[in-house]
């Protein structure tokens, strides 16, 4: 297992809550729309064991073109002993990446895509979104849908309706209303769904797509192959 070493160059402040830390590129580190990675900090590996709790599973929110790789996480005033540790890190401090895979990549199929999605789990679409408006080939049109109560939006400036370009973006802050568009989306029976949040937001987008028709081979989540299959098993209910 080869461990990059990187630094950080840049902290951006999305919102009060997120904010996306910009590491520099390695010369021969890459990876593709819908990307996550083991993200770590200083001293996760000192020991004869890794200590887990300085390592977080991360979904990378560039694409290599933008010669960064950005990590986007919610860092809320009470949180866990890894974000508090990454809250104190600045520009210029080292960190680690590995095992850098993607379940989410864009599939090009000639269908719809629908992206479902709560808070920061967007930063995993935010690279399918650029990599679509770059080159649409094979891909109808793309939806995302995004629920946020802080109302704090992320990624605007790419979220944002271009309707010459079949690229429409939706945010909401009420699950009522989050729900009642999933439900108008899966009018589509061919479409493709990607969807993104806690494990309780899957189950229960899941559940509702399954009550419009939506067959399991439709939805995609960010989860390996094993983990899918359990989380879009017929026994699966909330």
């Amino acid at each position: 297992m080869q461990i990059y070493w990187t630094k950080i160059n840049k902290i951006i402040e999305e919102t009060p809550e997120v904010k996306t830390y910009l590491l520099d590129r390695p010369e021969d580190f890459t990876w593709e729309e819908g990307s996550h990675t083991h993200f770590a900090l200083k001293g996760f590996n000192a020991g004869e064991k890794p200590n887990r709790s300085l390592i977080r599973h991360m979904s990378i929110s560039t694409l290599p073109h933008e010669n960064s790789i950005g990590i986007t996480t919610r860092i809320k005033e009470q949180c866990s002993e890894f974000k508090a540790f990454l809250r104190n890190h600045q520009v210029g401090d080292e960190v680690a990446i590995f095992k850098t895979h993607s379940n989410v990549p864009l599939r090009r199929e000639d269908k719809n895509v629908y992206l479902l999605s709560s808070g920061v789990g967007l930063a995993t679409f935010r690279p399918l979104v650029l990599d679509y408006l770059q080159r649409a080939d094979n891909v109808n049109q793309i939806h995302s849908l995004n629920i946020d109560s802080s109302k704090d939006f992320l990624f605007t400036n790419v979220f944002e309706s271009a309707p010459e370009k079949k690229f429409t973006s939706q945010f909401v802050d009420n699950r009522k209303e989050y729900y009642e568009e999933v439900k108008r989306l899966a009018e589509d029976k061919n479409g493709l769904f990607y969807i993104v949040g806690s494990d309780e937001f899957l189950v229960q987008n899941i559940e509702v797509l399954r009550e419009q028709g939506i067959n399991p081979e439709q939805m995609i989540l960010d989860k390996h192959e094993q983990k899918m299959s359990e989380f879009l098993s017929v026994e699966m209910s909330i």
